[in-house]
């Protein structure tokens, strides 16, 4: 649907705050604005104009230039209020009020010729863009930190700077502890803190809003439906569109490719279309996380319900905002065919625009509280009980990421190279631990497997060997090994190679094959302090020892 203009009388005001210092801008100076509010968020431009007349020997002088030119960050509110009444005789008009930060800012000098003719400087017309500040601080912030016993909320809240106000009603979904939480965020692969944010949202079926009254996000594990419903008032409506969403025409089944327990879990849906299907692969032996990746794709699965597109022909006396509650008017012209008739709907997004035209004959005023405005204004509408959680477009953060460690283990004396499996408490399954020393020494489990040796040999990573460990977001595991044994390596000239079992070299068994004058030697010593067995073979030889080192 079109959008309606129309002029419109509005109060506008804009503060800028920068390094500490505010400016305010009121609706005289102001040429144009636009404002995109969602429920997650929002994004904004205002152009107006200052006037400088000390070029020509006036008094008026431009005090934002300076500030203005300055990299500091720039602190935007703006404000928009009706000014006439549209549908009582005595309004009590409530302003739309949004905060944000500054994204980009552009200047243009107005001049004029004097009689002597030189130029001077008349006016400047200023221009900025806004967001709200996740959008805008978090796209540019990409950390690698790792995490141990740690919730989500934990990391959100290492994250959200002085800037970035947020609350949360999700236990399930951000106060769960886990043994690992790896953010490891790349500035080449594009992923950003928020992407990563949105991700995890999407992921799991969570809420994020912005909430427009406390200028902050809330975190929820469902939409929030408290509030009394507003009641829109036909005299500042124009007109009204259904729009109904795409319908899923697929089913979706879950598999677990895990040998011993393989799954194959069917989920289906009544608006299907034979044969058509989403497979969502796991690699699992926690039989809890199929059932919860079940249930996820099973809630992924509800139809949307119809949504509204609504168009204003004046500015409410009561200013809405995303999230608010409303109900249409009661009569057949605003029930949309029956879909919104009664029903309590919530705002799901706005888009409002005004701009000054400035007409032939009439003299510009810049310090009026108010002014006339060209304006149009649209607003998204949807259930109150809709499911459905629009998010910004995203980019999933790419993983794994490599770091080294160390083995641990708590077998034996410190110096002795022992192996150990811990058993998670939760799953029983085991695994091992590892150091990782960029990360502050924290320790982080991981399989305890073969890895890429084949099942019949039961060589265990031993203490503080050195490895290359995977981190994914909520796991790691041990990719590679990364140095020699004390002791393993041989001299070069012998082409010597061996296998070294035991807690130390002073403590355990070794099998060596090297070359003495080209000839191969074969030996085979176990050694237990000064306490030493061998076997040797080597050319006509067969060497048989038992022998005890003296002091």
């Amino acid at each position: 649907m079109m959008e309606r203009t129309f002029d419109e009388r509005l109060a506008v005001s804009l503060t800028l705050t920068i390094a500490g210092k505010s400016h305010e801008i009121i609706a005289g100076s102001i040429k144009r604005f636009a404002l995109d509010l969602w429920s997650w968020g929002l994004e904004g431009e205002v152009e107006f104009l200052l006037t400088d007349t000390q070029g020509r020997g006036g008094k008026e002088k431009d005090a934002l230039l300076a500030d203005f030119l300055k990299p500091d960050l720039v602190e935007v509110s703006l404000e928009v209020k009706g000014v006439l009444g549209e549908t009582s005789s005595k309004p009590a008009h409530t302003a739309l009020t949004v905060k944000g930060l500054v994204s980009e800012k552009t200047l243009v000098e107005e001049f004029v010729s004097t009689s002597s003719g030189s130029n001077v400087i008349l006016h400047r017309r200023y221009g900025i863009r806004f967001q709200d500040a996740a959008r805008l601080l978090w796209r540019q912030h990409h950390p690698c930190a790792l995490y141990t016993s740690k919730t989500v909320k934990d990391v959100l809240d290492a994250h959200k700077g002085d800037k970035i106000g947020l609350t949360y009603d999700w236990d399930a979904g951000l106060g769960t502890s886990h043994a690992i939480l790896f953010v490891g965020l790349d500035p080449g692969m594009g992923a950003s803190f928020y992407d990563w944010v949105l991700w995890y949202v999407h992921g799991r079926m969570g809420v994020f809003t912005y909430d427009y009254a406390k200028q902050g996000y809330k975190f929820a594990g469902a939409k929030d439906t408290s509030g009394t419903p507003v009641n829109l008032h036909e005299d500042n409506l124009a007109g009204l569109e259904i729009l109904l969403p795409e319908v899923i025409r697929h089913d979706v089944t879950v598999l677990n490719a895990t040998a011993e327990s393989p799954v194959t879990q069917p989920i289906t849906q009544k608006q299907a279309v034979t044969g058509i299907r989403q497979d969502v692969l796991l690699c699992t032996p926690i039989s809890d996380e199929v059932q919860a990746r079940v249930d996820l794709e099973t809630a992924r699965l509800k139809a949307r319900g119809p949504e509204m597109e609504l168009v204003w022909r004046s500015f409410p006396e009561k200013a809405l905002t995303p999230g608010e509650l409303v109900k249409l008017p009661a009569n057949d012209a605003w029930g949309a065919a029956g879909v919104a008739k009664d029903q309590v709907l919530r705002i799901r997004d706005m888009h409002l625009s005004g701009e000054v035209l400035e007409k032939q004959g009439e003299e510009e005023v810049y310090n009026d509280p108010d002014a006339m405005f060209s304006f149009r204004m649209s607003t998204r509408l949807e259930p109150k009980d809709e499911s459905h959680v629009d998010l910004p477009a995203w980019q999933p953060p790419v993983y794994p990421r490599y770091v080294e460690g160390f083995i641990v283990s708590e077998q034996g004396a410190e110096k002795d190279e022992t192996w150990q499996a811990y058993t998670d408490s939760k799953t029983s399954l085991d695994g091992y631990k590892v150091k990782i020393p960029l990360f502050a020494d924290q320790i982080i489990p991981a399989p305890f497997n073969p890895n890429l040796l084949p099942g019949h040999f039961y060589f265990p990573a031993y203490k503080g060997e050195r490895v290359l460990v995977g981190l994914d977001f909520q796991k790691a595991w041990i990719k590679r090994f990364l140095d020699w044994r004390t002791g393993a390596r041989m001299p070069q000239d012998g082409q010597g190679v061996q296998l070294l079992v035991g807690k130390t070299p002073e403590n355990g068994t070794a099998l060596k094959h090297f070359y003495t004058d080209d000839k191969p030697v074969f030996l085979m010593q176990r050694t237990n302090a000064k306490d030493t067995q061998k076997i040797q073979l080597d050319e006509g030889t067969l060497l048989i020892q038992v022998k005890e080192e003296q002091s």
